[in-house]
């Protein structure tokens, strides 16, 4: 198709640009190299596009818009939107980017040559001519008003005739062709370039019915950016999606029409809000920098559909808090989130609830109890940091400087704790720890602004004894060990250790106390602390023959339960060939070959071992009834 009649379907809106979320992105140099090819005659490659139903019950006037089909151009679409901008002298629907990146290119008919409008250079020389002002008025009358430039029509018509060159269109059509089938088409065809998501197309089509959708949910986006939240659009349109179809797929989207998709938005809009506001009120995770496991939220969206209002209590809530705190710790959304999306929205549909969802993950996870070396993590990046706040907004942490109730002060959208280093940097590195010691979660607390100017680099062995004279008990309040012998930079890792303790046992009293609690507002965290003395809850120590008694018994178990019994001391190997740990009971092919992860049984091991499986992708227990309890509910129906 000649490239004046592509422009003309576009302004019919029978093709259209798709409304991807990255936008237009060429740059200067990519639109002239483009007139360049044109004018020389070299081919610019061919059009994909998709042609698809359209299902608009949109009225324009009296009119409605007459259902048909659309043809969206899927690549070619920075080539088009590049050649609508400098041939109409306009962006074209839906266009988003910066439009003066094809704007006042100018041809100098001497040189034969593209450049962009340079004022010194270009101002008072007639050889240089606006590309834009001659396409739209073609070479002759062009000419007829700047007859000094007759020589040079024949130049002028090669730019004039970049409007009948042909383009090939390869066209992607037919019920079967989904939104799924689509994006792998069009990522076979461009695998070298940018990816499309289901999101994108989801986007565009929504917008070839719709031509204000866009719009509207980027509304809905920048109020949630005002109030501090950060979302992307391919979360907003999954949200939509389960809210109007059940199910996580944007391909559900082809079935609904734009009225259902404008009556629903309203609401999506409030759940979003209420859910902001709960987690935000009741949890502290109230702005963006510490707001993990977002797509979590369709599915509480979808819950809260399905429960009535009467039945949304403290103790609902709770529990939702409970679920929802795990998703983020464990990564529950991080991989196939689709497909883990459709397991946990399937346990909805089916009537189970939010009972449901927390026995789900209890299957797929095993062992919900948070454990000390689950702090080992480092940086804020880490899944336990967004926890660390939480329970300093949430679990009567007081500030260091000031004394007050860290949560009554300062919880609300417009305030902020700083992340302070315990053990200062500079002090840490002149001693030799590493980065991730350094940087360790352990390693973190959260205060005001006012007493982090004020501890600055200080030696905790120097400020410890100041803020227990003068704000007695307000370093048991973030967890920090009481014994004061690990205030000593010599002793740094022996107090990570001991606070990951701590860290982890108020972590499980809070997870507990929201699984049963049916009270609102804070739940009581403070827990006891543990001195240099006293043993560790950590790991119940165990004479050797009891050990052994324990991992043959479960061995014995899995066997005579028909499973296979799994490898005693298995040896876990680096890529050097070395032996860095060893497992006490293992199934590294799963306790179903091949159809489920690496398991593992690890008892009275170091934080390290556990590190290892982890990384290792082992789900792995330390008790062997927790790990007979997995067993049961995962694989053998027991509730």
């Amino acid at each position: 198709m000649k490239i004046a009649s592509i422009l003309d379907q576009i302004d019919l809106h029978n093709y259209a640009l798709p409304v991807f979320q990255r936008g237009y992105v060429w740059n200067r140099e990519q639109v002239r190299k483009l007139m360049v090819s044109l004018y020389k005659g070299h081919p610019i490659g061919s059009l994909l596009v998709w042609v698809t139903k359209t299902i608009s019950d949109e009225v324009k006037g009296n009119q409605p818009v007459s259902k048909g089909f659309v043809h969206l151009i899927l690549d070619g679409q920075q080539r088009i939107t590049t050649l609508y901008g400098i041939i109409r002298g306009k962006v074209p629907p839906f266009f988003e980017g910066d439009e003066r990146t094809f704007k006042d290119l100018y041809f100098n008919v001497d040189e034969q040559s593209f450049e962009f409008y340079q004022a010194a250079k270009m101002k008072n020389d007639p050889n240089w001519i606006n590309v834009t002002n001659l396409m739209i008025k073609g070479a002759g009358e062009f000419v007829a008003e700047n007859f000094h430039h007759v020589k040079n029509i024949n130049k002028l018509n090669s730019i004039s005739n970049i409007l009948s060159v042909d383009l090939p269109i390869q066209e992607v059509s037919g019920d079967d062709k989904t939104i799924d089938v689509v994006v792998d088409i069009f990522n076979t065809v461009n695998s070298g370039g940018t990816k499309l998501s289901k999101g994108d197309l989801a986007l565009a089509k929504i917008c070839a019915d719709w031509h204000g959708a866009r719009d509207e949910f980027k509304t809905i986006l920048d109020w949630l950016e005002k109030n501090g939240y950060e979302f992307s659009m391919d979360w907003l349109l999954r949200c939509i999606t389960v809210y109007l179809t059940n199910q996580p797929y944007f391909t559900g989207l082809e079935r609904i029409s734009v009225t259902d998709i404008k009556k629903a938005l309203p609401q999506i809009k409030s759940t979003i809000e209420s859910i902001l506001n709960q987690i935000g009120s009741r949890l502290g995770l109230d702005q963006k920098r510490v707001l993990p496991g977002v797509f979590a939220f369709p599915v509480i969206i979808q819950l809260l559909k399905n429960t009535k209002k009467t039945d949304q209590d403290n103790k609902f809530w709770n529990k939702i808090f409970y679920w929802y705190i795990h998703t983020f710790l464990w990564g529950r959304y991080s991989g196939s989130t689709e497909s883990v999306l459709a397991k946990d929205l399937n346990e909805l549909n089916a009537g189970e609830g939010i009972d449901g969802l927390i026995s789900l993950l209890r299957k797929d996870r095993g062992d919900l109890r948070i454990q000390p070396e689950d702090f080992i993590g480092w940086s804020t990046g880490s899944r336990f940091y967004p926890l660390l706040y939480m329970m300093t907004r949430i679990g009567h942490s007081l500030d260091w400087y000031s004394g007050l109730e860290l949560t009554n002060a300062l919880l609300g959208k417009h305030s902020s704790l700083e992340v302070h280093h315990i053990f200062p940097k500079d002090l840490l590195y002149k001693k030799g720890y590493e980065k991730s010691e350094v940087n360790s979660l352990a390693n973190y607390s959260f205060l005001t602004k006012g007493a982090n100017l004020w501890i600055s680099n200080k030696n905790p062995n120097d400020y410890f004894p100041i803020v227990n004279k003068q704000q007695p008990n307000a370093l048991k309040t973030h967890w920090i060990p009481q014994d004061p012998t690990l205030s000593d930079p010599n002793n740094y890792l022996k107090f990570l250790e001991e606070r990951r303790i701590l860290l982890a046992k108020a972590a499980n009293k809070l997870l507990n106390n929201l699984l049963n609690s049916d009270e609102a507002g804070r739940i009581d965290i403070r827990v006891d602390h543990a001195t240099a003395e006293e043993p560790s809850e950590k790991v119940k120590i165990l004479d050797p023959n009891e050990e052994d008694d324990i991992i043959l018994g479960v061995a014995s178990w899995m066997e005579e339960n028909g499973f296979p019994e799994g490898e005693l001391q298995y040896n876990i190997v680096a890529d050097n060939g070395k032996v860095i740990a060893i497992f006490d009971l293992a199934w590294p092919k799963g306790i179903q070959v091949g159809l489920s992860e690496p398991v593992a049984l690890l008892i009275n091991e170091s934080m390290n071992v556990h590190q290892i499986a982890s990384r290792a992708g082992y789900k792995y227990f330390t008790d062997a009834d927790d790990f007979k309890q997995f067993v049961r509910s995962t694989y053998m129906g027991e509730a």
